[in-house]
């Protein structure tokens, strides 16, 4: 799968396919999708970029759907818990999944300019990673992977 965060697309589709892809998830799994669970994700899948927990909870303080941290981040914990959303360690902040649904193991794509966030995938249990783990007699799990660079939308601004 191409990292989608970098690239033009139908930003609008992308937003309707991955909410009505998680909706049907969620009603399939018995799994509550509340206003602000759902408010949360249509707020990551608009940015395409990592946001912290404030970032996200000044804009629900701002629409009414509360005003206390715990709010911003129950509702996180439940995204990321059902793979509707990452973490991004580097950043300590959030980015919507780019392919709900599919077991992968993501590696993100980081700018360190604009904090664009283009997700893609590896597989841990190859390459280098992988074979050291087998040497090591290691199981890997879950492995997430992010590199830092410049976004090509942020390589073709002029330097200032």
């Amino acid at each position: 799968m191409d990292p989608i965060g970098f690239s033009s697309h139908d930003h609008t589709h992308c937003i309707t396919d991955n909410l009505a892809q998680i909706e049907a998830h969620c009603a399939k799994e018995g799994l509550q999708l509340t206003s602000v669970r759902r408010r949360v994700l249509e707020i990551l899948l608009h940015e395409h970029r990592a946001l912290g927990a404030y970032d996200i909870l000044d804009k629900l303080r701002s629409e009414g759907l509360g005003s206390q941290p715990p709010v911003a981040y129950r509702a996180l914990d439940f995204l990321v818990t059902h793979g509707f959303a990452h973490k991004i360690e580097r950043l300590n902040a959030f980015v919507a999944c780019a392919h709900p649904g599919e077991v992968h193991d993501p590696a993100f794509l980081i700018c360190r300019k604009c904090d664009g966030v283009a997700e893609a995938q590896t597989k841990s249990a190859r390459g280098q990673l992988g074979s050291s783990a087998k040497i090591a007699g290691f199981h890997i799990e879950r492995a997430v992977l992010e590199a830092v660079g410049v976004c090509p939308n942020c390589a073709e601004r002029p330097a200032t």
